[in-house]
C-alpha cells in the first residue's frame, strides 16, 4: 500500500471502469477510512448507500448528467447526511462533515487500488431529487455526492493542482 502523501498527490478522477466486481473487503475498508473524517461535534451525520444493484445505478446514470459512468461501474457510493442533527447557524455543518468523509472515502479508494470519481447531488435540485426518489431518502437525508468506484479501464492522468501563487502568509 502506498503512503498517504503519495496517495493525496496521485489521486484522480476515475470514470472508465473494468467489468470486474469490487470485492466487499475493499469497500468495507473504504468505508473506514470514510467514517474516521472529523466531524463537527463528532455528530457523524453521515450516511452511506453502497449500490450494488444494476437497476439503481442504471437509473441515477440516466438522470444524473455528470454520473453516466454510473452505467459501467459495479458498485458506487451515495454519501449521504443527516439534517436533523444540526440546526440554526450549524444547519450546513453536513456539508462540511460529508465532504471531508467523501474525501477520506476517495483517498482509500485510490490508495487501494480502485478508481473513484465525485459525483455532485447538492446543491443541485434536480440532482438531489433524483437521487432521494431513486434510493428512497427520508427528507432528512440528503445526498451530498454519489461515487462510482471500480478498478480503472485505463491509467488516468494525475493532475499538477500546485499553485503557490493561492498561498497567503499572515493576510492577503
Amino acid at each position: 500500500m502506498k503512503d498517504i502523501l503519495t496517495v493525496m498527490a496521485q489521486r484522480k478522477s476515475v470514470r472508465h471502469f473494468q467489468p470486474e466486481e469490487v470485492p466487499n473487503e475493499l469497500l468495507d475498508t473504504a468505508l473506514h477510512a470514510a467514517m474516521a473524517a472529523p466531524s463537527a461535534k463528532n455528530q457523524q451525520v453521515w450516511e452511506f448507500i453502497v449500490l450494488r444493484d444494476r437497476a439503481l445505478l442504471d437509473a441515477l446514470a440516466a438522470q444524473l448528467p455528470y454520473a453516466k459512468m454510473l452505467a459501467q461501474a459495479s458498485v458506487a457510493v451515495a454519501v449521504c447526511g443527516d439534517t436533523s442533527k444540526n440546526s440554526g447557524e450549524a444547519a450546513l455543518n453536513w456539508v462540511a462533515d460529508c465532504a471531508a468523509a467523501a474525501e477520506n472515502f476517495l483517498l482509500a479508494i485510490e490508495a487501494l487500488g480502485l478508481g473513484a470519481v465525485w459525483t455532485a447531488a447538492f446543491p443541485y435540485a434536480d440532482r438531489t431529487g433524483a437521487v432521494c426518489r431513486t434510493l428512497n431518502l427520508p427528507a432528512h437525508i440528503v445526498p451530498l455526492c454519489v461515487i462510482p468506484v471500480g478498478y480503472p479501464a485505463k491509467d488516468e492522468p494525475v493532475k499538477d493542482k500546485w499553485r503557490p501563487e493561492k498561498i497567503h502568509y499572515n493576510q492577503w
